[in-house]
């Protein structure tokens, strides 16, 4: 079988769901489960390859809603388990209430999330804000079972015996990674570690500096024990996608605690551009196939999050293709059974296609025959261009796996080298890099895309951003690149609906950080509200 499960095989998957590892949520952030045996019991342990089907379990959490086919064995408990997945609930926060996209349906609190007007009781918000503390736990309780003494005294298969280390390492990476993406989104958050109690207890929130320094010390500790570049299997994290992690924390710092840390940036990234990860030498629209595991663009994939239209079925991509097919699109075009009618582009990102002359750029997937380019109706699926760029269609021109066409195998790339080659690009214009490595790089993916090159005075900050936009616009990059550039809140910069109104109006600098969830702060009376909610 191929995507994630590569990393078990089918039948250590199903004895995972058999032996029903699942932990339901509860509101406590350091989620435990609700048997307290679930992971402790010696009987899960008996199976050789038990730290392999808990690691595969780990990233599989970015991935699916919880054990179960379809979206069933969910995780967390409270929300239709179809929006719960990590993945789905990132691209909720990163990307909607940004210039690149939007979403028609009206579910719930959902239509606050276009319009910056979401509150602390917003049940998608609560999902990440989860998300990240489930990931966070099974990390934690891997690496409590993963201690020498519990090894020593249980049956493990010897070839993860004397791979251990790296599989700890990667626990540790993947704990890092959603934690950083808690105080991206929320601020100061709680630190849990596999040292803090086992069950109900109250952890404190953290000052922002206190996170980002340890989130910055596991990623250097756990450099060591880590694999060399692109020698893990496919979809498994190596000493490159810590160091990309790392130089990401490094380049926002500014955001994160007030400090200039884009030398620091740089030199975390170094590595990256200098690794054995190579642009996709094939045209940009592999990157986002269904066989993008095995089409050349994998050669590109720092860190993907892998799905399978018969194994992963739900999470991320499988949202991102089906929801972004609307009435006047063929699903077929696109290998699925139906769309979803829900995602569009904002006109602003359309529109930086045609800011910049030369050729014709092959990033701009748009579809615009029965769509208007404007918004004034945000849920009319009509208003707003479509988005071709997620397919479930392979290079050759077939479907996914899956028979019906209902789940896709498209992987989603959380950390790819285009982004490097970008981020060096930014900070060579802030004074941390060569402007003339700069431009090679930038023309790289432009020779790619075949929109043109560009020279050395074009590399503006604004420039820069642009280009960002248009190499990984639906790739959950935009909030984050907009807060770094001072363009989410204020009224420097509009697009349509922003702060809820038909052409863009200016919004608070509070709405940097989305709220600490209601729910979490009923289940932990410590935390503290973030400001202006």
């Amino acid at each position: 079988m191929k995507k994630m499960l590569d990393l078990l095989g089918k039948k250590a998957l199903l004895l995972l769901i058999i032996l029903a590892i699942g932990i339901s949520c509860t509101d406590d952030l350091d989620v435990t489960p609700e048997d307290d045996d679930d992971f402790t019991a010696e009987k899960f342990y008996e199976n050789p390859q038990a730290y392999r089907m808990f690691l595969a379990k780990l990233y599989l959490g970015l991935a699916k809603a919880g054990n179960g086919e379809g979206d069933g064995g969910e995780d967390l408990a409270g929300i239709r388990n179809d929006f719960s997945p990590y993945l789905r609930a990132f691209y909720t926060l990163q990307q909607l209430p940004t210039d690149e996209s939007v979403i028609a349906w009206q579910d719930g609190n959902l239509p606050s999330m276009n319009t910056h007007t979401w509150t602390s009781n917003n049940e998608f918000i609560y999902v990440m804000y989860s998300r990240t503390f489930y990931q966070i736990s099974l990390a934690n309780e891997f690496l409590r079972q993963s201690t020498p003494e519990k090894i020593g005294s249980r049956n493990v298969d010897p070839a993860i015996l004397s791979d251990m280390p790296s599989y700890r390492a990667e626990a540790r990476f993947l704990r890092a990674l959603s934690l950083y993406h808690a105080m991206d989104l929320f601020g100061k958050v709680p630190i849990v570690t596999e040292n803090d109690p086992v069950g109900f207890f109250y952890p404190q929130q953290r000052e922002k500096l206190e996170v980002f320094n340890y989130i910055k010390d596991e990623l250097i500790a756990i450099d060591a024990d880590l694999k060399e570049s692109r020698t893990n299997e496919y979809g498994r994290v190596d000493k490159i996608a810590a160091k990309m992690l790392l130089a990401k924390l490094y380049l926002n710092a500014e955001v994160y605690i007030g400090q200039d840390k884009y030398a620091e940036a740089a030199t975390a990234l170094e590595p990256v551009l200098n690794s054995s990860y190579q642009i996709a030498n094939v045209p940009y629209k592999y990157l986002f196939m269904a066989d993008n595991d095995v089409n050349g663009a994998q050669n590109e994939f720092i860190f993907p999050v892998r799905f399978d239209g018969q194994y992963t079925t739900s999470g991320g991509t499988n949202y991102l293709v089906h929801a972004s097919i609307l009435s006047s699109m063929n699903a077929s075009d696109f290998g699925v059974d139906g769309g979803w009618k829900g995602l569009r582009a904002r006109r602003e990102l359309v529109n930086k296609f045609a800011d910049v002359t030369g050729a014709s750029d092959n990033r701009a997937m748009f579809h615009t025959t029965g769509q208007s380019l404007d918004i004034a109706s945000i849920a009319d699926e009509t208003q707003g261009y479509g988005v071709t760029k997620w397919t479930n269609k392979k290079s050759d021109g077939s479907n996914g796996s899956n028979p019906s066409g209902a789940f896709v195998d498209t992987d989603f790339p959380l950390f790819r080298l285009g982004d490097a080659y970008l981020m060096y690009a930014e900070l060579a214009a802030r004074g941390h890099g060569s402007l003339s490595q700069a431009v090679t790089y930038v023309n790289a993916l432009r020779t790619r895309a075949n929109a043109g090159t560009v020279g050395q005075a074009d590399l503006t900050l604004d420039f820069i951003l642009a280009e960002r936009s248009r190499e990984l616009y639906w790739e959950c990059h935009r909030r984050q690149d907009l807060i770094r550039f001072g363009k989410f809140t204020g009224g420097s910069y509009l697009w349509q609906w922003k702060g809820n109104s038909a052409n863009g109006a200016p919004i608070s600098d509070h709405l940097k950080l989305f709220p600490i969830p209601d729910r979490a702060k009923a289940a932990n009376p410590t935390l503290v509200q973030n400001t202006g909610y």
